[in-house]
C-alpha cells in the first residue's frame, strides 16, 4: 500500500474520531467512504457492507470495536450457517469471512485496534467451477470461419471483428456494447490501442488502454466501411451479438456455445500461459485486487489442466 493511501485512510479515521471505543455502525459507514475512494467494485462495496450491517445487527448495539472478540466473530458465522434460519451458501459463507477480515485488518493496520480479533477467524475459500474456455485449435478454427465472411462475395467483417476483438482485449460484454469509435485510436504513438471508458466516477479504476493488434485493425477498417459505426463500433442489441457468436459455434462445428464471458477467459488464459505478468493480466481485465485473487486460481487451474 503506497505512503498517500496510507495517509489518506489515516486522515479518514481521524477525521471521523475513529478508535477502539466506536461503535460498529458508524464506522462501517467511514469504511464504506474508504473502499469507494480505493475504486472497489460497487457490487463488492455494497456486498461487504451488507456483511458488516448483519453482524452489527447480531451483536449489542452498545459494543465498541475494542470490545469485539474472536470468540463473537466465530459465534456470529456459526449462526449465520446454523441458526439463523437463511441459508448461506459456502460462497456466501467465504465472502462474508473475507469482509470480516478486511474490515478489522483495516482498523488494525491504521491504529485503531491494537488487536485484530479477525486475525484467527479460519479464512474458507470457495471456487466456482472452471470456466469454459477454447483450445487454441478451436480458436484457430473459429477464426478461419469468421474470416470467410470477409472473403465472401459480399463481404462482412463483422463477426471476425468482434470475435478477435474480444479475444484479443478479453473485454466484457457490457464494455463492448458501450464502445464507440472514439475508444479506438489507430495511431497512437506505441500502435493502436483500445481505450475502454466508463461513465461512472465508482469505476474509473476499470478504465485501462489495452493494445490491439494489426490483425484486427485491418478487419476493423474493412468493417466500418460496410456497416455505420458513428454512435457506436457494435451497434446492436445484446441479444443480436450473442447470436453472431452461437451462429459462429454452429459454423465452425463446435460442441461448445461462444459468448463473452468464454472469449474473455480464452484471452485471459492466453496470456496466462504466454508469460504476462499477473498484474497486468488484472489490469487488462479491469478487476479489483479483491476479484483477481479468484480469477488468478482459476487460470492457475486452467493452465494447468491443459
Amino acid at each position: 500500500m503506497s505512503p498517500e493511501t496510507t495517509l489518506i485512510t489515516s486522515n479518514v479515521l481521524s477525521s471521523a474520531h475513529i478508535t477502539s471505543h466506536s461503535l460498529l455502525t458508524p464506522t462501517i459507514k467511514v469504511w464504506r467512504i474508504y473502499l469507494e475512494d480505493q475504486g472497489v467494485s460497487t457490487h463488492t462495496v455494497k456486498a461487504f457492507i451488507s456483511d458488516l450491517n448483519l453482524l452489527a445487527t447480531y451483536l449489542p448495539p452498545d459494543r465498541s470495536l475494542g470490545e469485539i472478540s474472536t470468540s463473537e466473530l466465530t459465534n456470529f458465522l456459526n449462526w449465520m450457517q446454523n441458526e439463523r434460519g437463511v441459508p448461506c451458501s459456502p460462497k456466501t459463507l467465504a465472502r462474508r469471512i473475507t469482509s470480516i477480515k478486511a474490515f478489522f485488518r483495516w482498523l488494525h493496520q491504521y491504529g485503531a485496534l491494537i488487536i485484530d480479533p479477525a486475525e484467527k477467524v479460519p479464512q474458507r475459500t470457495v471456487i466456482s467451477p472452471l470456466p469454459v474456455v477454447l483450445t487454441p485449435e478451436e480458436v484457430e478454427l473459429a477464426l478461419e470461419v469468421a474470416d470467410r465472411h470477409r472473403r465472401a462475395a459480399k463481404p462482412d467483417a463483422r463477426t471476425y471483428a468482434l470475435f478477435s476483438l474480444l479475444l484479443n482485449t478479453g473485454i466484457k460484454k457490457g464494455e463492448c456494447l458501450a464502445l464507440t469509435p472514439n475508444h479506438i485510436e489507430l495511431e497512437g504513438p506505441s500502435g493502436p490501442f483500445l481505450f475502454v471508458r466508463y461513465a461512472s466516477p465508482q469505476n474509473r479504476y476499470k478504465e485501462r488502454k489495452i493494445d490491439l493488434p494489426e490483425g484486427w485493425v485491418e478487419a476493423y477498417l474493412e468493417y466500418r466501411t460496410q456497416y455505420d459505426l458513428s454512435e457506436r463500433v457494435f451497434p446492436w442489441s445484446q441479444r443480436r451479438l450473442e447470436y453472431l457468436l452461437e451462429d459462429l459455434s454452429v459454423e465452425t462445428g463446435l460442441a461448445k456455445h461462444i459468448s463473452f464471458d468464454m472469449c474473455r477467459w480464452t484471452c485471459a488464459l492466453d496470456d496466462w500461459r504466454a508469460g504476462l505478468e499477473h498484474e497486468k493480466i488484472r489490469q487488462k481485465l479491469g478487476i479489483s485486487k479483491i476479484q483477481w485473487r479468484e480469477v488468478s486460481m482459476k487460470l492457475e487451474r486452467l493452465a494447468g489442466g491443459s
